[in-house]
Formats: structure tokens, sequence, C-alpha cells
């Protein structure tokens, strides 16, 4: 029998070659299925005047994306713009690859190349030539940022295309995938490889974590990775309320880009506020440094806002 997605994919492909009309199309343009979006509940995003500040006081482009779902309220600054997601798609790579296997089927065992092990990879590093079961891969990539890890997910889905593939199936026709790690971090200016909106990363995220996409067992192994991060704390964490639980993937790369996306749940409530929030430093300097307080301080902003 073939896997969830798969069957999802051809199922959502049967039914677009049914409904297309016979026309011409560009030989460049995406066809791969499409799940309809997760439309908001809200026109009006909630104004946030400090996110100007912050970009002219640390010489930076913001973007930020946060949905309160118990309320359906928005915040949006740059929304829609494109950021080099770098690691933050470890989580989506997760995601996918749980949507595949679900979850009884990431115990089966996959080999780690040296090929795969590129930069950062405490984990993997320590398995070269050996198998590990795709749930430790899963578990190194989410909660350690694992780039070896993130390497073998990516292997599983076919390459950086099937995790794109995998995202068009639940409705994201926005994030481009096209490099394996550490390339895909390179950020370069006006290169769009590798990149998504912080809108659409906080709503994959949501796709995969709170919506019908995984089964029950895959969507609380997935949480689960996120709120055990381990290198988050300075992030989107140290800009939440005191008391609140925070599940998310950070990410960052050349020209100062530095990226979070997160689940984050008020005291005794079980409905989050999903938020991306994404940056890259002004300027041409590769080596720019980024700075965790501006994510921080801008999930501060967030968090207020929706208060």
């Amino acid at each position: 029998m073939p896997d969830n997605l798969s069957r999802r994919i051809a199922l959502a492909a049967l039914a677009a070659v049914a409904a297309a009309p016979l026309v011409g199309c560009d030989e460049n343009e995406d066809r791969r299925p499409r799940r309809p979006r997760t439309q908001s509940t809200t026109k009006t995003p909630v104004p946030v005047r400090e996110f100007g500040a912050l970009e002219r006081e640390y010489d930076a482009r913001l973007g930020v994306y946060a949905l309160d779902t118990a309320t359906g309220r928005e915040v949006a600054h740059r929304a829609d713009e494109r950021f080099a997601y770098c690691s933050t798609c470890k989580a989506l790579l997760a995601g996918a690859v749980l949507d595949k296997r679900g979850a009884s089927g990431i115990d089966s065992e996959v080999t780690v190349r040296a090929s795969d092990v590129e930069g950062w990879s405490p984990v993997s590093e320590k398995h070269i030539g050996a198998r590990m079961a795709l749930r430790a891969v899963c578990d190194a990539a989410v909660r350690h940022s694992d780039n070896g890890a993130a390497n073998v997910l990516f292997r599983e889905l076919g390459g950086p295309r099937g995790l794109q593939s995998a995202l068009r199936a639940i409705g994201d026709d926005v994030t481009r995938c096209d490099r394996y790690e550490v390339e895909l971090s390179q950020a370069l200016p006006g290169d769009e490889r590798d990149t998504s909106t912080p809108r659409a990363m906080a709503r994959s995220l949501r796709q995969f974590a709170l919506g019908d996409v995984l089964a029950d067992d895959a969507r609380a192994l997935l949480i689960d990775w996120l709120v055990r991060n381990t290198t988050g704390d300075e992030l989107i964490r140290a800009g939440a309320p005191d008391g609140w639980r925070i599940g998310d993937k950070t990410g960052n790369g050349s020209y100062g880009t530095r990226n979070d996306i997160a689940l984050a749940w008020p005291p005794g409530s079980d409905k989050p506020v999903v938020l991306a929030v994404m940056s890259r430093r002004n300027g041409d300097d590769a080596d720019a440094p980024h700075d965790d307080a501006l994510i921080a301080r801008a999930s501060t902003a967030v968090f207020r806002a929706l208060a």
C-alpha cells in the first residue's frame, strides 16, 4: 500500500487532472498538487509599532507572522516577504517524514552516510556508517538542529524537492526547497532558493502540529520534539510571558540571518499562538553577526499585541 503522503499526492493529482482546463502552461510552473490554504479568521492584523523601531535599532529586515488560534487575531510585519529559512525547515522535515511513515514507521532504521554530515552535527557525527532509527534522526534534527540528521531526512523524502512536494500537498505554495544542509543556509541576497515567508512557515508548522495532516500520535511526537528543543532559549522562549509553554525550531545563516518558528501555549490553554519571526541584517556582509535579542524582543511585542 502507498504511504499517507504518496496517497494524498496521488489523489490530489488525479483530481487536478480531471478538473484542469486543456490550456498550455509555462514549463517552469510548479504542477505539484496542492491542498487549499488555511484561511485566516481576521483580515486586519493587530498593529505593532515596535517592529519598525527594532529594524532601525538592529539595522535588519524583520519578518513576523503570528496567529492566536484561540481568537483568530493576527500580527503581521513583512509577513509575505521572503527570507532564507535555514534550519527552521527541520521541523517541517520531521513533519513530512511523520506524514510519510506514521508514528509507527519511524522505528525503521536508515544509514548515516559520511556525505550527510555537514557542519553542526553533534548527534549524527557519532553514527557515520551506522544505522539510526528515523525516530532518533527526527529527534536530532528538531531538538539539536543536527545538519547530518536533516540531510538523512531529506534523503528519506527524495531530496529537497521531496520536502517541497510534501509542503505543496498541505497547501504551502510559497516555500522553496532546493538544497541540502549546509548550503541551504547561505542566504545570498536576492537568491530565492531555500526561502519562505513568515506567513507560510507559520501556516505549514500549524498544519503539521495542529491540523489533520498527521495522526494524533504523530502530532504528539512532533510537538514533543519542539517543546524539548535545546537551541531556542534565547529567542521566542526568551520573549514569551512567564508560564507559557513554547515549542520551537530555530535557524541561522549568513548575512546575519536569524529565525525562529514556534507554538506558544498560554497557561491553562490548549490553543497556542503560532508564530514565525525571521530576520536578516542589512548590507552585503556575509559574516554579519545575528542577534538573538532581536527575535526575543519582536516576540515580546507579538505577545503583548495579542494579549
